[in-house]
């Protein structure tokens, strides 16, 4: 039934009314809604920033890059027994030769040695100065193209340093900050420690992108030429149980130009599988990862954490709701006299239900927007105090007050139900 929009007026005016002239139940009622709507908003905004900025960083790796792994993450998270993958050969050196020589739509493959699996650590020291424990990578002269990142000084050693095994390092930005920053001094040409092995610095790594703004250690690492680093420290397996060991080694390569990443990715299979002599009906025991694989596997991820968030935040909303559903159930029995009077001067059904339900609605609605409020709030002094990213999407709000809004209504049928279906001349002999 239609009603006019004055009388809408004056309902909703009643509504408000009623809930100011009980302030204090009302904000008791709603305290599920505001919890809810907090979690929703509050939350949303930071996933939303964490996802934009590991997007980011997964960016970096560079969109054609493809690597070669034992196993990586992607089959873990895929649900691959980690037995199995444990039974897989490890990578070695000649594979990525092989990759090189019949490869033809590949362009440079990077030898990663101490990357893939169990890393090498080891302190670096100059002068008095010393760092913690950091990754040593040994790589081709390919490195920097491979993994994208920018130098901040200096340069990458050439294929003549690799080759003749010669004892030159570049930098990661932490130990370039723990080294050289403070005192100022110019790290290029000076010589560090590795060990008990001298290196001149040629170059520093430029800060990499980090997940969410944490120091998560992306930047923790030197990187030397593969042949001194299979000269200083060997390539020897890494024992991880009784039965296994694991060959921290892994291969980034970059297609040729024109060449789709598909097709690239096919060919690199096609040399692998030929390497490690399976038969056509066997599986892969290598994996292929790109940039794509990770922003899926994340993108599974996230969905996963925000349906996780809905799901715990709707709990809050139902205990919140059935709050609603309680207070006004006893406000109507309170007014029952106030019911009847107005049904005796001519309001009808539909007039009490809405009125009801727009009180209900109100009430709610005021939680969502103070849920709104503070999830905003939360999120930005979670930004303001660990400097961790945020993004504050409007549908994040629209959904946090049309949840509000649809608590409401949805509990608030009952109680309006049960007001606009009281006897008049009853609810006026009611005492």
């Amino acid at each position: 039934m239609a009603l006019r929009a004055s009388l809408v007026k004056e309902v909703i005016v009643m509504a408000f009314d009623t809930v100011r002239s009980n302030a204090t139940r009302s904000a008791l009622t709603v305290l599920g809604v505001v919890i809810g709507i907090t979690s929703i908003v509050g939350m949303t905004a930071m996933i939303r920033g964490f996802d934009q900025s590991l997007r980011d960083m997964i960016g970096a790796i560079g969109p054609t890059t493809i690597f070669v792994q034992r196993f990586g993450i992607t089959s873990v998270a895929g649900g691959a027994e980690f037995r199995e993958l444990l039974r897989r050969p490890n990578l070695s050196i000649l594979d990525a030769r092989a990759i090189e020589e019949m490869a033809t739509t590949i362009q440079l493959v990077d030898i990663q040695l101490g990357a893939g699996g169990p890393p090498t650590q080891r302190r670096v020291f100059h002068g008095a100065q010393k760092t913690k424990p950091l990754i040593v990578f040994g790589t081709t002269e390919h490195f920097a193209e491979g993994t994208r990142i920018p130098m901040s000084a200096g340069r990458f050693f050439n294929g003549t340093e690799v080759q003749y095994r010669r004892n030159v390092v570049v930098l990661g930005n932490t130990p370039y900050q723990l080294l050289f920053q403070a005192s100022g001094v110019d790290p290029l040409g000076k010589l560090v420690r590795i060990g008990s092995n001298r290196f001149e610095v040629v170059g520093v790594f430029d800060k990499r992108p980090a997940a969410g703004g944490f120091n998560l250690g992306q930047d923790d690492f030197t990187v030397i030429p593969y042949t001194a680093y299979q000269r200083i420290f060997g390539l020897n397996p890494v024992r991880i149980s009784r039965t296994a060991t694991f060959l921290p080694i892994q291969f980034a390569m970059v297609p040729r130009e024109g060449v789709k990443q598909a097709d690239a990715i096919a060919d690199v299979q096609r040399v692998m599988r030929i390497r490690h002599g399976l038969r056509l009906d066997e599986p892969d025991d290598f994996d292929i990862l790109t940039q794509d694989a990770f922003l899926k596997l994340w993108d599974r991820i996230s969905q996963g954490t925000f349906l996780a968030l809905i799901v715990i935040s709707s709990i809050a909303l139902m205990v919140g709701g059935i709050g609603v559903m309680a207070i006004m159930s006893i406000s109507v029995t309170e007014r029952t006299r106030e019911i009847g009077v107005r049904k005796a001067l001519g309001a009808r059904r539909a007039e009490i239900l809405f009125q009801f339900l727009m009180e209900a609605a109100f009430l709610t609605s005021l939680g969502g927007l103070l849920g709104v409020a503070l999830g905003s709030a939360i999120g930005w002094t979670v930004h303001l105090v660990s400097g961790f990213p945020i993004s504050l999407p409007w549908w994040s709000f629209a959904i946090g007050l049309g949840f509000s809004v649809s608590v409401g209504l949805f509990f608030g049928m009952y109680p309006a139900f049960k007001a606009s279906r009281l006897d008049p001349i009853e609810a006026l002999r009611y005492e």
